[in-house]
């Protein structure tokens, strides 16, 4: 590949903390890499129009999509109060097609100009754009683990057919790709853990939890899901799924321990009895160079570990019965089919009821095991069922809040 011949990237979910990171690689790559031309083709945002605006006015995509209606009609109208007190006109590059609307962002992956397409956007909502560019082969930036929680083995068969590349983006996962890359026999994937902010908590703390003490992350700068997903380790339990799809292992060859310094990214141990980590700052700007590169190694704009003080690495055992989302994880991945369907989405609601105040942060898990026990389990269903899946997994949680 050459300058004339550039790679083009879609980020799908720009403005969050992954997207913005993807954009300060593109940026650097551009400064660095004489071999690709790289271009930002195109980017998507929710509702954050000013962050987009400014990721455009940097790297000038030639396509723009906003997925929330409200805030495009704000954009259009000039009147962008829904985001600031103060309104104030947004404005794109003149020579960028903006498009609206949910729709456009299987319409952006799927673009023909597009080679590679990083899925930043969290949740269920990325999945139908994700599942595009697999079934069209491009190469996929995978931080959408959602995506393969709902449909792993879906995933697997579009790029069984397509030949599309999936290289991950989650630090942990990102880490265990690299350590595979020795060629070794892997007995046992080790995904890390901070343990988040209630790692010393006991759980009558825990059920006392704010949310604005779950969104304290020690470690990470993240969106309001996940941190509290990382507040009640459910981000490791969807990790475990994940881990089962993308590398294709059984759940009893993945195991999790709790790292709090979080520069131990993962580890894999080998069939020889050796293991292997691969270990860094906690910058995500290092994962997703390393899915836009591959193969190459080029130099990151993230920091290496300054050896001149002095380190402590710690690994802990994951606390089950303060933690019990880690087993309900690893059920999912052992039985697969619409687990994950049904779990992520009763995650998703029930993360956003706790936020509004309308749970407890211990009802989090449990509303979980309640929609994967009352819901028909089934192997191998279609797309479409596993998203009715979604919606019915949603509304039993809202049932089951609502007769609390």
């Amino acid at each position: 590949m050459s300058q004339s011949d550039p790679c083009r990237i879609a980020i799908l979910g720009a403005t969050g903390s992954i997207g913005t990171a993807a954009a300060d690689v593109i940026e650097h790559l551009r400064r660095i890499d004489t071999e690709v031309g790289w271009e930002l083709y195109g980017i998507s945002g929710h509702s954050n129009l000013r962050g987009l605006a400014g990721i455009a006015d940097r790297l000038r995509p030639r396509r723009i999509v906003l997925s929330d209606f409200d805030s495009a009609r704000a954009w259009e109208c000039g009147d962008m109060s829904l985001e600031s007190k103060s309104p104030c006109r947004v404005a794109f590059p003149q020579d960028a097609t903006v498009s609206v609307g949910e729709g456009q962002l299987v319409e952006l992956a799927s673009d023909p100009a597009v080679d590679t397409v990083i899925a930043a956007i969290v949740g269920r909502a990325g999945v139908e754009s994700t599942l595009a560019a697999i079934e069209l082969g491009k190469r996929v930036a995978l931080a959408n683990k959602e995506t393969l929680v709902i449909a792993g083995a879906l995933v697997r068969r579009l790029m069984a057919q397509s030949g599309a590349e999936l290289l991950p983006v989650d630090s942990e996962h990102s880490a265990i790709y690299q350590c595979l890359r020795c060629g070794a026999v892997p007995k046992r994937l080790i995904l890390t853990a901070s343990g988040g902010p209630f790692r010393q908590w006991s759980s009558q703390q825990m059920r006392q939890a704010t949310p604005e003490q779950a969104l304290a992350h020690p470690t990470w700068k993240m969106g309001r899901k996940i941190s509290v997903d990382s507040a009640t380790m459910m981000n490791k339990a969807l990790e475990i799924v994940e881990a089962r799809w993308l590398f294709d292992l059984p759940a009893d060859q993945i195991a999790v321990v709790v790292h709090p310094q979080s520069i131990i990214h993962s580890m894999v141990e080998m069939i020889d009895g050796s293991t292997i980590a691969q270990v860094s700052e906690p910058d995500m700007r290092l994962p997703i160079q390393y899915a836009l590169t591959f193969p190459r190694s080029l130099p990151s704009p993230s920091s290496t570990l300054d050896l001149s003080r002095k380190w402590e690495w710690t690994l802990e055992p994951v606390d089950l019965d303060r933690f019990p989302a880690i087993e309900l994880g690893f059920e999912v991945a052992r039985i697969g089919g619409t687990a994950g369907a049904v779990v992520n989405a009763a995650n998703e609601e029930a993360v956003g009821l706790f936020l509004d105040g309308r749970i407890r942060f211990t009802d989090i898990v449990p509303a979980c095991r309640m929609a994967l026990e009352n819901h028909n389990h089934e192997m191998n269903a279609p797309i479409d069922r596993l998203l009715e899946l979604d919606c019915w997994a949603r509304l039993e949680v809202r049932r089951w809040q609502a007769q609390r």
